[in-house]
C-alpha cells in the first residue's frame, strides 16, 4: 500500500462509523459490515506496544487500519524470529481464532497504529449467512498458507543472495526493466529476520550486490539498477 493510500485510510477513520472502517480494510459486504459492527473493538497502539503475547487466547481476528504489526517468536535465549509483517489493509489471527488454541506468536506494533478486532462469534455468523465472505476468508487463509510454504522453500534451497533479491523484487514493477527504487518498509534487522538471515549477512549481501553493480543502497532506499540483470542474478 502506498503512503497516499495509507493517508486516505487514516483520514477516513476520523469520524467514520465502525462499519465503514471495516469496509475499508476487509472483504465483508456492506450488509454484513454493519451487522458485525457492534462486535468490533478498536485497538489503538503505540510503537513497540504488544497486541497479544504468544500463549494468549485469541477470541477474534484483527484488521490493520493503519500502522504495521510484527508477528514473531522468541527462543529461550531471547533470539527473535520475525514470522510476518502485517501491512495496512491486511488481517491476522484468523487461523488461531478458528482453532480456539493459544496464539503461537507475539503480535507487536512496529509504529503507532489502529486495529479493529472482530469477535469470533461475529465472524461465524458472517460466514454462515454470507457465502461470498466465507470464500474470501478461506482464500485469504490459503494465500497465507502458500506464502508459508514459499518461505520454507526459500530457507531450504535458496541462497542468502536469492532470498534478498527475491524480497526486493516483490516491491518492483514486473512490467519494467529499467532501474527502480524500492523503499524498505521496515528496518533492515527486521527484514533480515523475516528472511531467516542475520543482520550481518543481510548487510553483506547488499554490499556484494552493490559492488556487482546491481543495486545502490541509500539508507532504506534500494535502487535496482537493471531489473533484467537483477532477475537473472536472483535465479542463478
Amino acid at each position: 500500500m502506498s503512503s497516499i493510500e495509507q493517508m486516505l485510510i487514516v483520514d477516513s477513520v476520523k469520524g467514520t462509523p465502525k462499519a465503514e472502517r471495516i469496509m475499508s480494510c476487509s472483504t465483508l459486504t456492506t450488509r454484513y459490515s454493519r451487522a458485525v459492527a457492534p462486535s468490533v473493538r478498536e485497538v489503538r497502539g503505540q510503537k513497540s506496544q504488544v497486541v497479544f503475547h504468544r500463549g494468549d487466547l485469541c477470541e477474534g481476528l484483527y484488521l490493520v487500519v493503519y500502522g504495521r504489526v510484527k508477528l514473531s517468536i522468541s527462543s529461550a535465549q531471547g533470539v527473535e524470529k520475525v514470522i510476518e509483517i502485517i501491512q495496512p489493509g491486511q488481517s491476522f489471527a484468523e487461523a488461531v481464532m478458528f482453532l480456539g488454541t493459544p496464539c503461537p506468536v507475539t503480535a507487536q506494533f512496529l509504529e503507532d497504529g489502529l486495529l479493529l478486532q472482530v469477535e469470533a462469534s461475529a465472524i461465524d455468523r458472517a460466514m454462515a449467512d454470507d457465502p461470498a465472505f466465507a470464500r474470501r476468508l478461506l482464500a485469504g487463509l490459503s494465500m497465507r498458507l502458500h506464502s508459508l510454504i514459499r518461505d520454507v522453500e526459500r530457507y531450504s534451497i535458496e541462497s542468502s543472495t536469492q532470498r534478498v533479491l527475491g524480497y526486493l523484487l516483490q516491491y518492483a514493477d514486473p512490467e519494467q526493466s529499467a532501474q527502480q527504487v524500492v523503499t524498505l518498509p521496515v528496518n533492515k534487522n527486521l527484514i533480515a529476520s523475516r528472511l531467516n538471515l542475520t543482520p550481518e549477512t543481510f548487510s553483506r549481501v547488499l554490499h556484494q550486490l552493490s559492488d556487482a553493480g546491481l543495486l545502490a543502497v541509500n539508507g532504506r532506499d534500494i535502487t535496482l539498477l537493471d531489473l533484467d540483470k537483477v532477475r537473472a542474478f536472483g535465479c542463478g
